[in-house]
């Protein structure tokens, strides 16, 4: 578990284009959100 306030590791996802973005090509630049999108019409 990361605790509050710790830089995020560096890491690689595919964006919904298909291109490969890491966190270290945003860093420093702007902003970053990572969200995590549970299926249509699912209690959260």
């Amino acid at each position: 578990m990361i605790k509050p306030g710790t830089e995020a590791p560096d890491f690689a996802l595919n964006d919904h284009f298909g291109r490969t973005i890491a966190l270290a090509d945003l860093r420093g630049r702007k902003h970053a959100m990572l969200v995590f999108y549970p299926l249509d019409f699912t209690p959260t």
